[in-house]
């Protein structure tokens, strides 16, 4: 399946009458395509994105799906996709958009109409996380890991209600050792677990952090922007299970993994998300 990662936004640049200009990159992502074409902003509407859709596709098909990262574009790229019958889907990981956006930050100020305004290309709001839903509330949680090869030939085999497992997080596809340990965060829902599960889903899980603070969090960081406190800690156990689990983060290039059950038996996952916030 054909995927276009897309972004259109105002770059710190200006028209000879004196117009903010916008971009539109896409690409897939290997990056065997590339498209750019840049835009006034008094036309930047859905009309001119449908046309350079069309143009971007240089009369072949058009792809069945396109990735958003940044929330300010989303509306007008979702109503211009609406119109050509694609689908959109919010995401943070876009790696091969972002890596061309740093590039082509390089290249503005040596452009005409440069205006040299802060410009962090790939940088998004950080709005204050907030507390899960009580109601969503599970009985516990604990910092767990696992080897690469038990989630790759386990975990993920398993017949899990809701399992989110991309093919290109596995561990073997991001270049891990079959026994590197992969970090996670384990939930025990009990009677709420497939509830707290479905809602995850719907937040589209993408990462989780510990805070240092007082108190320590765990941080949930999903959809575009969103953040959510999934717990809150400040036994020592508990303080160096979660710098642990950073550490092993780091190790693990990253990778991590989201795990709700209803409870401790093992036998009977609620949902399943492998995590990696690129």
């Amino acid at each position: 399946m054909e995927v276009w990662q897309v972004d259109f936004y105002r770059r710190p640049l200006k028209d000879q009458q004196g117009h903010p200009l916008w971009e539109l990159l896409i690409c897939n992502a290997s990056r065997s395509f590339q498209y750019s074409a840049f835009c006034p902003q008094p036309q930047a509407n859905v009309a001119w994105l449908v046309s350079q859709f069309h143009k971007a596709a240089s009369g072949k098909t058009l792809p069945e799906h396109i990735q958003v990262f940044r929330p300010q574009c989303f509306g007008l790229i979702e109503a211009a996709s609406e119109k050509l019958h694609l689908s959109v889907e919010p995401t943070r990981r876009t790696a091969s958009l972002k890596q061309w956006l740093q590039e082509r930050a390089q290249e503005y100020p040596k452009l005409a109409g440069y205006t040299a305004e802060p410009h962090t290309p790939t940088e998004l709001d950080r709005p204050p996380p907030l507390p899960l839903p009580e109601a969503l509330w599970g009985e516990q949680w604990q910092f767990a890991a696992l080897p690469a090869i038990d989630l790759e030939e386990g975990v993920i085999e398993r017949p899990i209600p809701i399992l989110e497992a991309p093919q290109s997080l596995l561990p073997s596809q991001l270049g891990l050792a079959k026994t590197a340990w992969v970090p996670g965060v384990v939930i025990y829902g009990g009677r709420q677990s497939m509830r707290l599960a479905s809602w995850l889903q719907e937040q589209c899980p993408m990462a989780l952090e510990v805070i240092v603070g007082a108190p320590n969090g765990l941080i949930l960081e999903a959809g575009l922007v969103d953040r959510w406190v999934v717990a809150t800690f400040e036994d020592p156990e508990v303080r160096a299970a979660g710098a642990e689990f950073e550490r092993r983060k780091a190790l693990s290039k990253n990778l991590h993994f989201l795990l709700v059950q209803p409870d401790n038996s093992g036998v009977t996952y609620s949902g399943f998300w492998l995590l990696h916030l690129s």
